[in-house]
């Protein structure tokens, strides 16, 4: 999940709250051959927590996700650097990061022109891509299919529609993967507010852009969690009600770019181990089975499967065959988010 936004935005504050780590911040801190900051955070999941409750387990394993952050040379004018659209191309998602905070060295925020203008530069940048390719393939023979979807990628860039709008088929989605265009990425909008606005809605005119382009909307206060993210849990949680909110922000934003990412996890749990495996939405037991070995996936014999609510009403294995809530599932089985799994396989 690459965390962007204009220089002066606060993302790498924000980065910075989510990882622990310590990244320079401020206009043009970062400036190490603009490499970008790299941290890995566990998935909160209160399922895994439950299930531990259980088990009392050896080990406990949350989903992780990889966040980084692009940091901004001093010299773009308010704008996105061209070397840091290009390190933008490797994330899977973006998390947008616009700044809703005042801030002294800075003009008056507006939320709604630095989203207009995020998305502006994001089309731009991939209309040059889309050009530059339509003019190389002038001078080859027998690339018509590439070209006609160009020319239709073209067309909505120019008209300032984004990529993700376009319905593409998974034909077509996987002849552009390798352009890794920033508007057909996934987005989720970071708006950045000052403490007093922490526990508020987004401003207006940011959730009605957002709704607009279908941009999830995350309220977070960069100065706030990086108070935060020196408490110890209990204090944590007593701040954050003082602040007014009913669950950390924090946590939100990582479910939130989890979910994003067209993720979710099925969960296994044992005496040794309560673990969340994450697998990509609607994959099958014999492809979840092998994110755990493959091994277990080439000699797959099926699944036994029991639904997280049925685990935590009847706690254990055997309870839950004897109400009938264990199933035996084969190969082509979709897994359901949370699903506690057990695989029988033999190689």
């Amino acid at each position: 999940m690459g965390i962007a936004g204009f220089p002066g935005s606060g993302k790498t504050t924000i980065f910075n709250a989510l990882t622990g780590l310590h990244a320079d911040v401020g206009l043009g801190a970062s400036s190490a051959a603009l490499k970008p900051n790299l941290g890995v955070l566990k998935v909160p999941d209160a399922r895994v927590d439950a299930l531990a409750d259980i088990f009392s387990p050896k080990k406990i394993t949350y989903a992780e996700m990889t966040f980084i952050d692009f940091p901004d040379p001093p010299t773009t004018g308010g704008r996105l650097d061209e070397r840091v659209l290009t390190q933008m191309r490797e994330a899977d998602a973006l998390a947008h990061v616009v700044r809703a905070f005042d801030d002294p060295a800075q003009s008056a925020p507006d939320a709604r022109r630095d989203l207009e203008s995020f998305k502006t530069e994001l089309v731009v940048s991939d209309l040059a891509i889309v050009e530059r390719r339509l003019e190389r393939l002038k001078r080859e023979k027998g690339k018509e299919r590439e070209r006609e979807l160009l020319d239709k990628i073209r067309e909505a860039l120019e008209a300032e529609c984004e990529i993700r709008h376009l319905g593409l088929s998974r034909e077509e989605e996987t002849a552009l993967a390798g352009f890794q265009f920033l508007t057909s990425k996934p987005r989720l909008t970071v708006v950045n507010v000052d403490e007093a606005a922490v526990a508020e809605p987004a401003p207006e005119a940011v959730r009605e852009f957002a709704g607009a382009e279908k941009l999830s909307l995350v309220v977070i206060s960069g100065k706030v969690e990086m108070e935060l993210s020196d408490l110890d849990p209990d204090d944590r949680r007593n701040f954050e009600k003082d602040l007014g909110l009913e669950e950390s922000a924090r946590d939100r934003f990582i479910q939130a770019s989890y979910g994003l990412l067209n993720l979710m996890s099925f969960l296994t749990a044992g005496e040794d181990e309560v673990r969340a495996w994450t697998i990509r939405r609607g994959e099958v037991a014999q492809g979840a089975a092998g994110k755990i070995h493959s091994d277990i996936a080439r000699g797959f014999i099926r699944a036994e499967v029991i639904p997280y609510e049925a685990m935590i009403q009847y706690r254990t294995e055997a309870k839950c065959r004897e109400a009938g809530k264990l199933r035996l599932e084969g190969k082509e089985y979709v897994v359901a988010d949370g699903d506690v799994i057990h695989f029988r396989f033999n190689v």
